[in-house]
């Protein structure tokens, strides 16, 4: 694991880290004695047969959907390269030495038809990047390198481990654990991409450009007074609404860039 990513893992990913494991190592077992006792007991055999292969099943649309998915993208996406908008490529070879990864992953850049997003998936043990045509035309290089910085970050900091997310599974159970333990992984690729573009208002920018949208006014945001609404957020309306969410909302993404840039923790 790279020294960027130990330096700068959220604290409160570390803990829920702990606890989702620990969680799907203490169900695991009740779930796999539960299969075998139901397959040998006549009454319920038939129903846990019917839930294996459901499994089987949704294993294998998985399987399928990312050869698909992979398929797709190299035949309709743009992939970045030395020869392919090399000045993007160079943002995402150079972060990806910084991590530590021996090869970078596939970025691909494509036509979102206004949608702004960036994320990054693993397909078949290969670690790709997308990038959205808006994100990108909205934002400017300095930006780019952040939203690049975070998306590497959640492959270099095992977020997309198919084994561990495989294990730690059960604890979907619990309620709103799963969400704290995304929006946790969230706020440490965030720090990530910060150290990583070296640039703190542009990290900042990044984000509330995922709520503005407009090319135009990028240099003109206010990240004062952007950070200024979470005070206006309702208390317990405004914690029912992040309980359910992946993300943490926005206002408190670019609070905690600029808390861990003064605490000197990137």
């Amino acid at each position: 694991m790279s020294a960027i990513v130990r330096k700068l893992r959220n604290p409160k990913e570390r803990a829920y880290n702990l606890l989702t494991l620990g969680v799907g190592i203490v169900l695991w077992p009740f779930v796999v004695l539960g299969v075998l006792a139901g397959l040998g007991n006549p009454t319920s055999s038939a129903i846990v047969s019917v839930y294996v292969g459901y499994g089987l099943l949704i294993w294998l649309f998985y399987y399928l959907a990312s050869l698909f998915y992979r398929a797709s993208a190299y035949g309709n996406m743009i992939l970045l390269g030395p020869k392919q908008f090399p000045e993007l490529y160079d943002m995402v070879a150079t972060a990806s030495k910084e991590l530590g990864f021996k090869q970078a992953p596939h970025t691909f850049l494509y036509n979102s038809n206004g949608l702004f997003n960036a994320f990054a998936r693993r397909i078949l043990g290969n670690r790709f990047v997308f990038l959205t045509s808006a994100l990108v035309d909205a934002s400017d290089n300095e930006q780019v390198r952040f939203v690049i910085g975070h998306e590497l970050g959640h492959h270099a900091a095992g977020h997309l481990n198919g084994w561990l997310n495989f294990l730690r599974a059960p604890s979907q159970l619990v309620p709103f654990l799963g969400a704290a333990y995304s929006r946790s992984r969230e706020y440490t690729c965030d720090s990530i991409g910060a150290h990583l573009s070296k640039d703190l208002a542009a990290s900042r920018g990044a984000l509330q450009m995922l709520g503005c949208g407009c090319r135009r006014l990028n240099q003109s945001m206010s990240c004062e007074a952007f950070m200024a609404q979470e005070a206006m957020v309702p208390p317990v309306f405004g914690f029912l609404n992040e309980i359910f969410r992946g993300h943490p909302r926005l206002t408190r993404r670019v609070a905690a860039i600029s808390e861990r840039t003064i605490a000197g923790g990137g």
